[in-house]
């Protein structure tokens, strides 16, 4: 991590300056729409893309493993709007406790804070939340366009950015995320999750496997579960752990399907830019507004020239920050104040907004923004009506 301000300014401004293409489709060039698979992937990589999105749609049964707690059905049950791989109008539960000197803590570190919304209809297998939790938070999905660019970048490019210290003095002290891939055993920079909670896509998809379908899988062996006894849970589901076995004729498990089809999902084609939009994006930057939200990073080195050095308009910067919309809940390397920038590309295609999804418009969202985003937010009322209309269209635009 860097160590000096001189290090915090180069690493930041490097991104800013050298990786802030993000251009509208060339004259005639069609746009790649919502759920495409990631342009110029070769056949096999489009069969595997194919995989994916089957096992994506797939509903699971109880006699296949689902449950005995969990929160949908499927992965499209969270992620299909506007196409398979986007957001959907549902948020899952996450409860602890806030001890006096505000400290959280989880009712069971072992399981973490996420409850259930629904079970196998027998033998009482519902994860209840206790009656002592005083802090319950909601978190709405994030959408996967673009998620296999996002894993390519390095995660030393990341690190430049960290600056938990505020070394650079612009108010701005978001961190890296630190976070152990369960694949691997080795210490990464999570990315994935409103906590960065997660560094890859494949612990992101067995996490998501076990704690949305509860079935567990090589990466997440155990039923996340509360307060069941063994007998309960023998009953709750009587099937064998892990429950998602490599498939006969492929070999490959299901969170290696859903791996693939979340790494080559195309990310969001940008809007039209306008003069406004244009205008826009100047306010955006003027205002303080890019020092989270980068405008773009950078995939590193790689054999497969569709993620080799390739720019990621992603419009964040990876780490976790305290702006004043944090959930109450630590989880991984996240206080309970700190959110990890949303990603703004596909904005457009986005509502309801911010974790909880309690925010309905863009403006909203931004109003709501505090802490270390309180300076840019101070600045919308010094705005022209002008000024503002355009930043709203061109984050509109993304």
């Amino acid at each position: 991590m860097r160590t000096l301000a001189s290090a915090a300014v180069a690493g930041r401004t490097a991104i800013l300056t050298a990786l802030t293409a993000f251009a509208a489709p060339a004259a005639g060039q069609h746009p790649v729409a919502p759920g495409d698979p990631l342009p110029g992937i070769t056949p096999a990589e489009f069969e595997e893309f194919r995989l994916g999105l089957e096992d994506f749609l797939e509903v699971e049964t109880a006699e296949e493993g689902l449950g005995p707690a969990y929160n949908a059905t499927s992965c499209a049950a969270c992620h299909s709007v506007p196409a398979i791989g986007g957001i959907a109008p549902v948020a899952t539960v996450r409860a602890g406790i806030r001890d006096a000197d505000g400290t959280f803590r989880d009712f069971d570190p072992a399981r973490g804070s996420l409850f259930q919304l629904f079970s196998i209809p027998t033998h009482g297998c519902q994860s209840v939340i206790p009656a002592e939790a005083n802090v319950i938070a909601h978190r709405v999905p994030i959408p996967l366009f673009g998620a296999g660019l996002v894993e390519a970048i390095a995660d030393a490019d990341i690190l430049r950015l960290d600056d938990p210290h505020d070394l650079d003095g612009d108010g701005v002290s978001g961190r890296a995320a630190l976070v152990t891939d369960r694949a691997t055993g080795e210490l990464r920079v999570g990315r994935f999750g409103w906590k960065a909670q997660v560094a890859t896509l494949l612990e992101f998809g067995g996490d998501a496997y076990r704690n949305e379908m509860g079935i567990t899988n090589d990466l997440f062996p155990a039923e996340l579960t509360f307060n069941l006894t063994e007998l309960q849970l023998r009953l709750c589901d009587p099937l064998p752990e892990p429950e998602d076995v490599p498939e006969p004729g492929t070999g490959r498990r299901g969170i290696d399907n859903f791996e693939s089809f979340m790494r080559l999902l195309a990310p969001p084609a940008r809007g039209d830019v306008t003069g406004p939009v244009a205008r826009g994006r100047q306010v955006f930057e003027s205002i303080g507004c890019a020092a989270c939200h980068v405008p773009a990073l950078a995939t590193g080195p790689s054999l497969n020239p569709v993620f080799d050095r390739r720019p990621v308009p992603l419009f964040s910067d990876l780490l976790l920050h305290d702006v004043g919309t944090g959930d109450g809940i630590a989880q991984a390397a996240a206080m309970p104040n700190e959110i990890r920038t949303p990603a703004l590309w596909g904005l457009r295609h986005r509502r309801p907004l911010l974790h909880d999804g309690s925010a309905a418009t863009i403006l909203e969202a931004v109003v709501r923004h505090a802490g270390e985003a309180r300076a840019a937010r101070d600045r919308l009322p010094e705005l022209s009506a002008a000024d503002l209309a355009a930043l709203m269209a061109f984050l509109e635009s993304l």
